[in-house]
């Protein structure tokens, strides 16, 4: 029920962001007044970031969506006409009913992922909605699938070490993620272990707000993470650091893997990342010798032709020295598992007409509006902003001005992408709705119950979907119930003992519920993996091809074969594009706020790589490579190494500037979990006067 009375309501904060804080909301006259963080949260404990801080911003935006809209012009020009919610509804289902007799069903297709992280918002009636349809399926591996795949492929569950439990490690490994501006609640933790004597290791590409936090940085090439891992496991086993007992008990292939390593000495090591041989020899020492060393993996290093192995390679490094039987040890990639509600009750994968439906990976967009045989006809865009966060944005832009695709976006503004639609619906905001949320760190479920009204006629993505299933005549006991009644089925799963107690009326009591923990205590005696142990040697690897030990293989863009682009490539530099610390992915782009506390977008340039280019410090550069050209500003620092440049941000286009990043970026898969390869992307740059034709042909 929505609160119509001036006051201070709970909530949770949606962003795609491992801290899922909770949240104060300080409501007068209807609108927010104030966003503060929730001091009774156990984890969270009323701390939030600068983003959160100025949600209010993005709620009451004045260019907030309102109305339903219908397409009068051209696509990318942003004309559209105000239409009712009946006239919306009907235009779809018309349509979708036209494309299925024409095409069927399969020639529609949704796309989605979690611009809003509840469960209702992003896999609840809209999941039920095209698998009744019939619609092509979506393999949403943009953002954790590789890392997932390669983390599971050795541990089997998606967990690792308990966030609390980490304030008891003496070694904190940070490796590959700018915790500072994605999870700050970890670093308040790291903090305090710190000040019981734990120092802090940064490894990374890049010099961020981490690194500069972190008692050590290393700086390594981009896609060189499996190298380093495997150069630290040749020092365990060489020099006698190797829990032989823990390896015996709880792992298998450490045999083979010791045999494996002697091919990656430190020397050949230094050469593949550019980190020196002593520091690769002193931080062997530092893991081998702690007590309770933790490593924090993030998401960047996942982001690459070979992202699956290097986070696969990175896990098998707790069990070389029995980190998982200390307290505070381990390491953790994604403690989503620990939370898993009851996915097939609330998305229905039973009501497909048939069981098997064509399945299109989200990093490939560009590519598949471009089909010519069995071609996608419609798509449904909520919870995303593709010609933005898609790679080879470029491309994606032309799938989605195709005159004959008929295009649905659900949104809070008129993204990038809601420019080109037919039909655009407005959406609420999470405050708005009812929804349910879990961590992918912590282990809290909270509950948001709406705190404002809905402006204009915006509705959740749980409506949209009644309203669409209702419409084409699905069975109106799966699209009629209610939004706490999905949440009662997803809660009700009996495969996760973790959800032991955590009911729907104790989180409306409560608002946040923890999660049963108890099993975790039996983590290694019972691990999901087809040995039951931790897999060294991963059997399962070698079946689909994959190599069954960790393997360092270089990127597939311009590499010379040992670390980066020789230096005749046509584009020499790798080009990655991590988060800022005001955005998340597209999100806040357009907020004025938000776009005051970045500036702009720009490009970040070694000395060495800026001077043999004849680039100062602000000068407007142009970035480019065979798949497009983007326009920044150069900062030049040496907060990488040589022949690595880093612009930070999902910007949305900019008046008469290409800023949209992803326009230089592959669609090409990764390794293992079909993830996306954002970061391995080589460029080359140069000063923005000689034109931007010529740079964006490569010219």
């Amino acid at each position: 029920m929505v609160h119509s009375r001036d006051g201070i309501y709970p909530a949770v904060c949606p962003l795609d962001c491992p801290d899922t804080c909770g949240l104060l909301l300080h409501v007068k006259d209807g609108t927010i007044s104030k966003v503060a963080g929730n001091p009774e949260h156990p984890v969270t404990r009323g701390a939030i970031c600068n983003k959160v801080r100025n949600m209010a911003g993005r709620v009451h935006h004045p260019e907030r969506l309102l109305y339903p809209l219908r397409r009068t012009g051209a696509k990318g020009t942003g004309a559209f006409e105000r239409i009712s919610w009946d006239e919306a509804i009907a235009e779809i289902t018309g349509r979708y009913r036209q494309l299925m007799d024409e095409y069927g069903a399969q020639s529609i297709l949704p796309y989605s992922f979690y611009g809003n992280m509840g469960i209702l918002s992003a896999e609840g009636m809209d999941r039920r909605f095209f698998h009744a349809l019939g619609a092509s399926g979506l393999q949403r591996t943009i953002c954790s699938a590789a890392g997932t795949a390669g983390w599971e492929y050795t541990m089997g569950f998606d967990g690792g070490t308990s966030p609390e439990d980490t304030v008891h490690a003496d070694l904190i490994i940070v490796w590959g993620g700018n915790i500072v501006s994605t999870n700050m609640h970890q670093v308040v933790y790291a903090e305090e272990a710190r000040k019981r004597g734990a120092k802090i290791v940064v490894i990374d590409v890049h010099r961020n707000r981490t690194a500069r936090w972190g008692d050590w940085f290393l700086p390594l090439y981009p896609g060189t993470d499996a190298a380093l891992a495997l150069g630290l496991m040749h020092i365990l086993f060489r020099d006698g650091l190797a829990d032989e007992e823990f390896l015996v008990k709880y792992a298998t292939g450490h045999e083979e893997l010791r045999e494996h390593v002697q091919q990656y000495p430190p020397e050949r090591v230094a050469e593949i990342t550019g980190i020196a041989v002593d520091d690769i020899e002193r931080l062997a020492r530092l893991y081998g010798e702690a007590q309770a060393p933790y490593i924090h993996i993030g998401n960047g290093l996942q982001h690459h032709d070979n992202g699956g192995m290097n986070v696969r390679s990175i896990a098998c490094l707790p069990a070389l020295v029995g980190a998982w039987s200390k307290r505070g040890g381990g390491a953790y990639k994604s403690n989503s598992g620990y939370s898993a509600t009851n996915a097939d009750a609330l998305r229905r994968p039973d009501l497909k007409p048939q069981k098997e439906v064509r399945t299109v990976n989200m990093n490939r967009i560009g590519e598949a509006l471009a089909w010519t045989e069995e071609p996608i006809k419609g798509i449904c865009v909520y919870n995303s902003n593709p010609l933005v966060v898609a790679p080879d944005s470029e491309r994606v832009r032309q799938g989605f001005a195709r005159e004959d695709l008929f295009t649905v976006v659900h949104d809070l503004f008129m993204t990038d992408t809601a420019r080109y639609a037919d039909i655009v619906l407005p959406a609420t905001s999470s405050f708005e709705n009812t929804d349910l949320y879990s961590s992918y760190w912590h282990h809290y479920v909270q509950l948001q119950e709406p705190v404002l009204e809905a402006p204009g006629e915006c509705k959740s993505n749980a409506e949209v979907f009644r309203l669409l299933g209702q419409a084409m005549g699905f069975d109106g006991g799966v699209f009629g119930q209610t939004d706490e009644e999905l949440i009662r089925e997803a809660l009700d799963y009996e495969n996760n003992p973790y959800l032991n107690g955590v009911t729907l009326e104790l989180l409306q009591k409560q608002r946040f519920v923890k999660l049963d923990m108890t099993p975790q205590a039996a983590f290694l005696e019972s691990l999901p993996t087809p040995s039951g142990r931790i897999e060294l040697y991963s059997r399962a690897m070698e079946l689909e091809g994959l190599p069954p030990l960790p393997t360092y293989t270089p990127l597939k863009e311009g590499y010379d074969g040992v670390r980066r682009p020789g230096s005749g490539a046509a584009y020499p530099l790798m080009f990655l594009s991590p988060p800022n610390h005001h955005f998340l992915n597209s999100t806040f782009a357009n907020v004025e706020k938000h776009q005051q506390l970045e500036k702009r977008p720009v490009l970040q340039i070694h000395p060495a790589d800026a001077q043999a280019r004849g680039i100062s410090e602000g000068a407007e550069v142009i970035v480019y490579n065979s798949r497009g050209t983007v326009e920044l500003t150069a900062a030049v620092t040496d907060s990488m190494l040589p022949g690595t440049v880093v612009s930070q941000g999902l910007w949305w286009e900019g008046e008469g500037r290409r800023q949209r990043v992803n326009t230089l970026t592959p669609d090409r898969l990764s390794d293992m979990g079909s993830g996306a390869t954002f970061f391995s992307a080589t460029v080359e740059v140069r000063l923005s006067d000689g034109g931007v034709e010529a740079a964006g042909s490569g010219l």
